[in-house]
C-alpha cells in the first residue's frame, strides 16, 4: 500500500520537477518509522483519521453549513405564527437539527486528539521494554546497545504529542465555530409573529 502511494506521489512530483524532493522526503519518513518502532504507524493512522475528520468539518463549515442554515431559516420563515408552544418546539427542532449537523464528528476529533499522546506513551513502554531486554542480556554497562531502545522510547512519545498539538487548536476552533453558528441561528430565528 505504501509503495502504491509512493509511486503515485513520485509520478506526480516527476511531472512538476520535484521528484528528488519527494524521494528524499519519503526516505526520511521511512527512516523515522524504522527508528520509532512499531508504534509510529499507529500514531500515523490516528493522525490521518483525525485530520480527515477535521478537514471534513472545515469543508462543511465553508460550503455546506450555509445551505443547512438557509433551509432551517426558510422552514421557520414559512410559518405563519411563531408564538405558540408548538412554534417554540418547531424552532427548537430546527436549531437542534442544525446543531447535530454542525457538531458531527467533533467528539471523534477530540478523542483522536486525546488518543495521540496515549498511543505515543504506548511507544514509550515498548521502547523501555526493549531497553530492559538489552540490559538483561548484555548488562547495564553497554550504553550503545541501550540507545536504540531509548530512541524507540522517546520518538513515539514526541510523535504522539506533535500529532495531538497539530489537531488540538483546529479542534478547539471547530468546537467554537459550531457553538457560534448555533447561537447565531438561534438569534436569527425570531418569534415576532
Amino acid at each position: 500500500m505504501l509503495d502504491l502511494i509512493y509511486s503515485i506521489v513520485r509520478g506526480i512530483a516527476s511531472i512538476v520537477g520535484l521528484e528528488q524532493i519527494v524521494v528524499d522526503a519519503w526516505e526520511a519518513v521511512l527512516d523515522f518509522f524504522e527508528i520509532g518502532g512499531p508504534i509510529i504507524p499507529v500514531v500515523a493512522v490516528v493522525l490521518v483519521i483525525m485530520w480527515v475528520f477535521m478537514l471534513e468539518r472545515i469543508i462543511y463549515f465553508y460550503f455546506e453549513h450555509k445551505r443547512v442554515v438557509a433551509d432551517a431559516m426558510s422552514v421557520w420563515e414559512a410559518r405563519s405564527e411563531r408564538k405558540s408552544w408548538h412554534a417554540h418546539r418547531v424552532r427548537e427542532l430546527l436549531i437542534s437539527e442544525v446543531k447535530v449537523k454542525s457538531s458531527e464528528f467533533l467528539g471523534l476529533i477530540k478523542v483522536a486528539v486525546a488518543l495521540c499522546p496515549l498511543v505515543g506513551l504506548l511507544g514509550t513502554v515498548t521502547g523501555m521494554i526493549t531497553v530492559f531486554e538489552v540490559m538483561a542480556l548484555l548488562g547495564s554497562g553497554n550504553a550503545r546497545a541501550m540507545a536504540a531502545g531509548v530512541t524507540q522510547a522517546t520518538i513515539p512519545t514526541m510523535s504522539g504529542l506533535v500529532a495531538a498539538l497539530s489537531g488540538y487548536f483546529i479542534s478547539v476552533w471547530l468546537t467554537h465555530k459550531a457553538k457560534y453558528e448555533i447561537e447565531t441561528l438561534a438569534e436569527h430565528m425570531t418569534m415576532d409573529h
